[in-house]
């Protein structure tokens, strides 16, 4: 008897569609297709071929283009007829926007900030941006005697302090040069930056190092590292720093920045960041 079923259709075993013991094959069928949607998520390679998945995942070629065909019905993956390659398609970016749209970064970011803050036994912030401004949204103060804490809701300007470079530095460069096209650049602190050439200088080694240091430049006494989050373009939603009284924090400088830095990119990969 001729099947019906379109070409490439995962079958769905009897014993399942009867109510039997199919659930185990279905599950293994589901895995595998997820498998093969992670694989192209993760690779840099904007197509794949069927051999090159079915290696990497120890699979048939057989097994492999089945699931592909299921997954291209649903708009997942996409085939390119003239090459006969791979690449996801747009209901997977659909999936992942939805995901994305829902995440609240301070929710997401919280046990990063615990973490960060036991980490370094200094204070961990949150920061967002509103227009040429940024605020405080949260932080974890370590259990010391001696800590630094911020005021949450303050707008501060973008060139004061390590959380507010940290956002200006990785802006666009039109935005930037947007901001320094100012009248005058406020100065909170004698350490304030408002010079523009020294900005711009302090801008280019902020992108090289990827992240900011301040020293007492928002805070008199205060000296802080600061590093973005960065979304799936490569735009800073949030930033986040570790922050601490200056004759305690430059002793620990570096490893308060590489701790800082591993939290940034942990917490830029969830947001679809993939650096280059």
């Amino acid at each position: 008897m001729t099947s019906t079923a379109d070409v490439g259709e995962v079958p769905v075993p009897k014993q399942e569609r009867n109510g039997g013991r199919g659930g185990g094959q279905t599950t293994a069928t589901v895995e595998r297709a997820a498998d093969v949607l992670m694989f192209f998520a993760e690779q840099r390679s904007r197509t794949l071929g069927v051999t090159e998945v079915a290696n990497a995942l120890k699979l048939s070629k057989a097994a492999v283009h089945r699931i592909l065909t299921s997954l291209r019905r649903h708009g997942l993956i996409e085939l390119d007829e003239s090459s006969r390659r791979y690449s996801l398609g747009i209901g997977a970016m659909k999936l992942g926007m939805a995901y994305l749209e829902r995440m609240d970064v301070r929710t997401v970011a919280r046990p990063e900030l615990v973490a960060l803050s036991e980490r370094t036994a200094e204070t961990a912030t949150l920061s967002v941006r509103s227009g040429w401004t940024r605020s405080y949204i949260d932080q974890v103060t370590p259990r010391r005697e001696l800590i630094m804490s911020v005021t949450l809701g303050v707008p501060y300007p973008l060139h004061a302090g390590a959380s507010s470079k940290a956002f200006l530095a990785f802006l666009p460069d039109e935005e930037i040069e947007h901001y320094l096209s100012q009248p005058s650049l406020e100065q909170l602190t004698p350490a304030t930056i408002t010079n523009v050439p020294r900005l711009r200088r302090e801008i280019e080694e902020i992108r090289a190092r990827g992240h900011a240091r301040s020293t007492a430049e928002r805070q008199a006494g205060a000296a802080s590292v600061a590093a973005p989050i960065l979304d799936q373009s490569g735009r800073p939603i949030a930033v986040v720093s570790v922050s601490g009284p200056i004759e305690r924090f430059l002793e620990d400088t570096d490893a308060h920045a590489a701790a800082l830095l591993r939290t940034t990119r942990l917490l830029s990969e969830r947001f679809g960041h993939r650096p280059e």
